[in-house]
């Protein structure tokens, strides 16, 4: 049987979104955080150590994760490297089901994008009888069914993107459009400042810009106040958190008070 995509049902809705980023790449991780019960855990693969094989563990380790009564399981959503047709056909193999696909800078590169996920004769996707996707050939309308369950959501991340934004949400077959602060910030002439005023107006006239255009808008902002002012604004799938940060900053604030200390005093770091 095909799974429903729960996480493009919401967005079609005009449910917000809220979702974790994972830059992790362990099953181990996955699990974890997927018990957590966010709507949506983005495993990246563009700025990890990672592969292919890798994130089919980690889909099971997701779908293997326990949230508490009352949360809804977290659906995964994957960031390739890269908008590449070989990449996008091994994951939608895996049976991903929603694509964050980085660095689409006009109609075209969205227009491709759709094409790859899409088969023959909408699209160019390669045909594979039994993958995991699916079932290992056992959902036997797989191909027929497959399109409708897949989410594709594009990232604009330069100036010259938000140049084209209107003509790459106008593609059909794009259900989301996902804002690069980082990668826009330096675009923009302020790299490193994700948070710059001007950066930030640019972002709120882009939140808007996505949904006067009919498609979901999307963002990864870990500063509480200003996530919930992206919910406001009309940002409807929004990553609140970054694995590596939550670790590190929870590992550094622990040192500050027990290593800093002594170290201070002059008494040994013994644990």
């Amino acid at each position: 049987m095909l799974p429903i995509n729960t996480f493009k049902k919401a967005l079609q809705a005009g449910q917000p979104q809220i979702g974790v980023w994972s830059t992790i790449p362990s099953p181990y991780v996955s699990e974890l955080v997927g018990g957590a019960g966010f709507d949506w855990v983005l495993l990246d693969t563009e700025h990890t150590p990672t592969d292919v094989p890798l994130v089919m563990s980690q889909l099971q380790a997701l779908a293997a994760a326990q949230p508490a009564p009352g949360r809804p399981a977290s659906h995964a959503v994957v960031r390739p490297a890269w908008n590449d047709i070989v990449l996008i056909k091994r994951y939608l193999d895996l049976g991903v089901q929603t694509l964050l696909l980085p660095f689409v800078q006009n109609a075209q590169e969205a227009t491709e994008a759709v094409r790859a996920i899409r088969y023959a004769p909408q699209g160019l996707r390669g045909m594979g009888g039994s993958t995991r996707a699916s079932n290992f050939g056992r959902t036997h309308d797989y191909v027929q069914r497959a399109a409708d369950e897949l989410c594709l959501l594009v990232q604009v991340e330069t100036a010259e993107a938000l140049d084209n934004l209107e003509a790459i949400a106008a593609v059909d077959g794009v259900d989301g459009i996902f804002i690069g602060p980082a990668d826009l910030s330096a675009s923009l002439g302020y790299p490193g400042q994700p948070g710059h005023p001007t950066v930030t107006q640019v972002i709120n006239d882009t939140i808007g810009r996505i949904r006067a255009c009919g498609k979901a808008p999307g963002i990864l902002m870990l500063n509480e106040s200003r996530a919930r002012e992206c919910l406001e604004l009309g940002a409807q799938f929004v990553a609140v958190a970054l694995d590596t940060v939550l670790l590190r900053d929870s590992v550094d604030a622990i040192a500050a008070r027990f290593c800093g200390s002594h170290q201070e005093s002059g008494a040994p770091s013994t644990y």
